[in-house]
């Protein structure tokens, strides 16, 4: 069935429907990454958007088992379902091959009931993005229906995609530390990259006051929409930097937001944002550079940290801020994602570099 993608400046790109037929609105973003669009799909960061897949083939190998491993965490997935309202891509690709597919991404959209449409020049719509910037646009089966139009900017979704109550994961080996873990939108690979250095990760909703509980450093994870929603999250960080006992924190992607705006800085939205497994970014002071994973719209205004706070890394294509540190406390954060999944790997040691922070923090010598 032929089906409509509207923008809020009147473009319109005709395609043909393979996932579930609605009507749908949400922001519309460009992602450029060449595979993982299971781990997309499933990243809360995409709620409440429109995901448009640059690269031209798509479901090619199929979708893995939604399954939890023994841990209590998704096995291949980055959480247990789809989070963009809709999926826009070039050509899907209804033969699928993969020793580990379980079903094809339009059974799986389908199921799920998420519209997607193939055949829409995504270059060409990505170029229109590229040039007037992330827009609202809305996929129309039957343009004589009544749509209910949610403003994505005013909207709470990290509120929508947080954990509603406390969890609690236990690395396979010896504990070595206890974090607390602000669910802002976690991807379970962060989840999974805690555990695997053996630390006891405390899951927390968006919301609650982690500073009653006993732990010994605290982590801020990724999340979908505008830091500025999120004024619980950032009074209780800025409790926790205030504490006379210090401990260590890091962030990743909204994480990165949400601490500079505790420490006193501002963000602004970013015309576009930055979607892809492929942006580089240059540690600040150094000629070390990265390729990393993101996917965020939403950036730190270094120009307004405060004397103690620095910027850690930038970004190389447009000089935005990918991530800040304490010059005194052990307090960093990154904008991308350093344990990307599907990949780059080039920046996990920053949760080695956490761990030394809370191996500091243990021996009493921070």
């Amino acid at each position: 069935m032929d089906a409509v993608l509207i923008l809020d400046d009147g473009s319109r790109y005709v395609g043909q429907s393979f996932g579930f037929q609605k009507n749908i609105s949400g922001e519309v973003v460009f992602n450029t990454a060449m595979t993982g669009y299971p781990e997309s799909l499933t990243d809360p960061s995409y709620a409440g958007q429109i995901l448009v897949m640059t690269y031209p083939l798509i479901g090619n190998y199929g979708v893995p088992p939604v399954d939890n491993g023994a841990d209590g965490l998704p096995v291949f997935t980055e959480s247990d379902r789809i989070h963009p309202a809709a999926l826009i891509v070039s050509d899907y690709s209804r033969a699928y091959s993969h020793w580990n597919a379980r079903e094809s991404l339009a059974s799986w959209l389908q199921r799920e009931q998420i519209p997607a449409l193939t055949g829409i020049d995504t270059r060409r719509l990505t170029l229109h993005l590229r040039e007037q910037g992330v827009m609202t646009g809305r996929i129309v089966f039957r343009e004589e229906q009544t749509m209910q139009f949610e403003d994505y900017g005013s909207t709470n979704w990290v509120e929508r995609v947080s954990c509603r109550e406390v969890v609690r994961y236990t690395p396979a080996g010896k504990t070595l530390f206890r974090v607390v873990l602000v669910d802002c939108g976690v991807k379970a690979n962060i989840v999974r990259c805690l555990l695997r250095r053996g630390i006891e990760v405390v899951r927390v909703p968006w919301d609650y006051d982690f500073n009653l509980l006993d732990f010994d450093g605290l982590f801020l994870t990724n999340g979908p929409g505008d830091p500025e929603i999120c004024r619980e999250t950032v009074e209780h960080i800025r409790t926790f930097l205030q504490q006379p006992v210090v401990k260590p924190c890091m962030g990743i992607c909204l994480g990165n937001q949400l601490l500079a705006k505790a420490a006193g800085a501002k963000t602004y939205k970013l015309k576009y944002g930055h979607r892809s497994h492929n942006q580089p970014v240059q540690q600040v002071g150094s000629t070390r550079c990265f390729i990393t994973s993101q996917n965020h719209g939403y950036a730190v205004d270094s120009s307004t940290l405060p004397e103690d706070w620095e910027p850690l890394f930038v970004n190389m294509n447009d000089g935005s801020n990918e991530g800040i540190r304490h010059r005194h406390h052990p307090w960093l954060s990154a904008q991308f994602h350093p344990e990307a999944c599907s990949g780059p790997v080039d920046t996990e040691f920053l949760f080695d570099v956490f761990c030394q922070y809370l191996q500091a923090y243990k021996n009493h010598s921070l």
